[in-house]
């Protein structure tokens, strides 16, 4: 009889399960945080036809699931608060508790904004602390695939210390400081997968409708194709590859230099590259959930093609944008100072740091600045605390009125030549110093020769003026142009300044595609 009656039991609770018709879309659940004074879309699927009511705090909308069982409504601007319950009502009733209203950010790119708090500097005292019932965790679960996916797997989680554990170092750092300044509840998605290029996270039209980016589809293609025989011949020499590897790690560790990348698999089907494979999987289910904006860190797998960066990037922020309809806020991290590359003139890294500094011709952009806050030796820097708190200064001044005072790194602007010295213009150059004193490192100047030699620089209020005695005709100024660069410019808030250069000769990247 007890038997009976479990089964019973069991099958009852089976039945809301089997029978269930309306689902909200994977980003909806309980503990999330809805973007305040923002319409709000809400979406999901049923059976086609079906009415579908929503019910948020006093708001109450109404819609049919179309042919396709997807349903949308979109709820009024609401002011920060909570908590509440939002119910969705069709043939079956789903109860949504613990919702907040606050600031919603999106937290995507690689492995530096994927690493996690217990990687990061202090970890075990950080993670001690982490407890914000008011911000809330999101993160969405690796996926790649070939089309544009309806769901992911992921579900909201308030902040404490075993939540905040695995999370994203960047996000977190960057949530704790505007939950701090703001005192409203902050929602932060996390959507990122290390050694992942820029391309990945792209959809196919934006992929497909610049002539700059087939070279990207035509690869692709040929590594697919090409897989299977490259798979073997990886398989057939994976030990001696890895000896080798630990064997030059070990060589490079001890000269004090960052160890070389580890053998990896070939590239093929399923791979974190795939060509909009990341989009599909872990950017098209979001979207159009409402974000107050983005933060990213990305840019280290695509330093080999830094010049094609100049395009790709600025292309993803403006295909993102596309797909929310909206201009969302787009804040990214320079890369930081690593010891990989011993000639200056040659490095990527520097290539890629300038394709960055470019893109913010783009609207609603702006960079964190991190070339002193890198380790030289490690791909992966700990500090990820310096490098949230510098995208939220970002945020708190050009999006919420929080700063009055400096908030940006200095920024070039433009150069004009005075004889045999270049004066140099900045943005954000206010109280502009060498950090710790002394006298500035970091430039470098040429004459037509094209032959960088080590430059003297003075500051001249807002401006910097820099000469050598070996170059009496100067036609560019590089600063910080190199992988590990020495450099000491900032300004009034301690910010660094850019790594920049005023000329425009092509690159070890220019023809990189």
């Amino acid at each position: 009889m007890k038997r009976t009656q479990w089964l019973l039991s069991l099958c009852l609770l089976a039945l809301p399960m089997v029978h269930a018709q309306v689902r909200v879309a994977s980003i909806f659940g309980d503990h999330m945080v809805l973007q305040r004074n923002a319409s709000v879309p809400v979406w999901g699927t049923a059976k086609p036809g079906e009415a579908i009511v929503v019910e948020f705090a006093g708001q109450r909308v109404e819609t049919n699931a179309a042919e396709s069982g997807r349903w949308m409504v979109t709820l009024a601007p609401m002011p920060e608060g909570g908590p509440h319950v939002m119910t969705v009502a069709g043939e079956d009733t789903l109860r949504l508790m613990d919702v907040l209203i606050g600031e919603v950010w999106l937290c995507s790119g690689q492995s530096n904004m994927e690493l996690a708090v217990e990687r990061t500097s202090n970890a075990d005292k950080e993670i001690a602390s982490a407890n914000y019932p008011l911000i809330r965790l999101f993160t969405v679960k690796r996926a790649v695939a070939e089309e544009p996916q309806e769901r992911c797997t992921g579900s909201w989680a308030a902040c404490d210390s075993s939540t905040v554990r695995r999370f994203s170092g960047v996000g977190y750092y960057f949530g704790r400081k505007l939950q701090n300044s703001l005192k409203v509840p902050i929602g932060l998605v996390h959507s990122a997968y290390g050694g992942s290029p820029a391309e990945a996270w792209m959809s196919a039209n934006a992929l497909a409708s610049d002539p700059d980016f087939q070279p990207i589809l035509v690869r692709w293609k040929q590594n697919v194709e090409s897989y299977p025989q490259r798979k073997r011949e990886f398989d057939a020499k994976r030990d001696e590859l890895m000896k080798r590897w630990k064997e030059d790690s070990a060589s490079v560790v001890q000269a004090g230099k960052a160890p070389p990348a580890r053998p990896q698999e070939p590239i093929g089907p399923g791979n974190r590259s795939t060509p909009s494979g990341l989009y599909n999987g872990m950017i098209a289910p979001i979207v159009p959930f409402a974000f107050k904006g983005v933060i990213w860190y990305q840019g280290e797998s695509n330093a080999s093609r830094a010049h094609q960066y100049r395009r790709l990037f600025p292309a993803l922020i403006e295909d993102w944008r596309n797909a929310w309809k909206q201009e969302l806020p787009f804040y990214f991290v320079q890369l930081p100072n690593l010891d990989r590359q011993p000639e200056p003139s040659k490095s990527g890294w520097a290539e890629l740091r300038e394709a960055q500094l470019m893109t913010l011709r783009m609207p609603s952009t702006s960079m964190a600045v991190t070339i002193d806050i890198g380790d030289p030796k490690d791909l992966h820097p700990a500090n990820k605390q310096d490098v949230g708190a510098r995208l939220a200064l970002l945020a708190e001044g050009l999006l919420y009125g929080k700063m009055e005072y400096t908030f940006q790194s200095p920024l070039y602007r433009s150069w004009t030549v005075e004889g045999s010295r270049v004066r140099i213009q900045f943005d954000h150059a206010v109280g502009l110093q060498a950090r710790g004193g002394g006298e500035l490192s970091g430039f470098v100047i040429a004459g037509e020769d094209r032959a960088f030699v080590p430059a003297r620089a003075t500051i001249d209020g807002e401006d910097v003026l820099v000469w050598s005695d070996a170059v009496s005709a100067p036609v560019s100024v590089r600063y910080a142009w190199a992988d590990n660069p020495a450099c000491n410019l900032v300004n009034d808030a301690d910010l660094p300044a850019s790594p920049f250069r005023t000329d425009d000769w092509p690159g070890v990247t220019t023809d990189k595609k």
